[in-house]
């Protein structure tokens, strides 16, 4: 039987200039690679270049055979770059508090195979769902948070992090204020979701502030995490359109439900390697032929 050959992708950030699309391409064409999927991204305002590349290894290279080889455009062009294996699942953890709603779909696309990753952990700083967690076959470690306490709380959900080895943390609605050190460790790995009435309605129950002053539309904002609370860079955001007829409780599930699917459209996006981090926005590509997700992940 004919071996498939391996499915890999390139993403590269470097200056615009001219001729480094065809030198990307004329590479992979040498070293027996055919491309299958590509989109690319100049950024006038900023001169960035942008491109992800999906293709096949028709004659065998390795993955460590293409890096070593592409060092010469490294150099030519300046490049940030890297070579991976679209099969590769992340490994990766999950926040939680005391709204599982984000948990809970996050488990269930992983599952049924809609989010390709390795949920290797879940952290809490409430016991509320450890039966769900270990229902799933998922470590769940309970980390309680206080004033007094929070450093070594932190330190112990690093070393969580470093013993799973895992690749991105989910902040499926955990309640709690990261240290400007872990954002920074982990920067550029740590995704969080919450509703877009932020700054607006702060606080306790933002969809009853939100019923109180009528709103007409309510939605969902998922980004990376920084040292700025809820300001990183947006990955992926979604509204849904309510009226004066509906209760503050229809609010609140539909809310859930629009927080759900940008979080895991945020997700999906950053495991594919399609977010670029441009200063303080983002450059998200579009999902390449084949990727088992719908257009609302829903």
């Amino acid at each position: 039987m004919k071996k498939e050959p391996n499915r890999f992708a390139l993403r590269v950030a470097c200056a615009s200039i001219r001729g480094v699309t065809a030198d990307i391409a004329a590479y992979l064409s040498n070293n027996g690679c055919n491309i299958q999927d590509s989109a690319q991204f100049d950024d006038d305002d900023t001169g960035r270049y942008f491109t992800r590349i999906s293709f096949r290894s028709e004659e065998g290279r390795t993955l460590e055979e293409l890096r070593a080889g592409f060092h010469p455009l490294v150099e030519k062009y300046s490049m940030e770059h890297e070579f991976f294996d679209e099969t590769h699942k992340r490994k990766v953890i999950v926040m939680v508090s005391r709204f599982g709603h984000c948990l809970n779909d996050l488990l269930y696309r992983c599952r049924i195979g809609a989010l390709p990753i390795d949920i290797v952990g879940v952290i809490s700083n409430h016991m509320d769902y450890q039966k769900t967690v270990l229902n799933n076959d998922i470590p769940f470690h309970y980390i309680r948070v206080t004033k007094e306490n929070k450093s070594q709380a932190e330190a112990a959900q690093a070393r969580i992090v470093d013993e799973t080895g895992a690749e991105l943390l989910v902040l499926a609605r955990y309640m709690q204020v990261l240290s400007d050190e872990m954002c920074k460790v982990m920067s550029g790995r740590i995704i969080n979701i919450h509703h877009s009435f932020l700054p607006s309605f702060k606080g306790a129950n933002p969809y009853k502030q939100a019923y109180e002053r009528g709103v007409k539309l309510i939605g969902a904002t998922s980004h990376y995490v920084t040292a700025d609370l809820d300001e990183g860079p947006i990955i992926e955001q979604e509204t849904v359109r309510v009226t004066h007829a509906q209760s503050s409780e229809d609010y609140v599930s539909l809310g859930r439900d629009v927080e759900s699917q940008v979080l895991a459209r945020a997700v999906h996006a950053h495991i594919h390697n399609r977010v670029f981090i441009n200063g303080n926005k983002t450059i998200v590509f579009p999902p390449s032929p084949g990727s088992f997700v719908s257009e609302r992940m829903g």
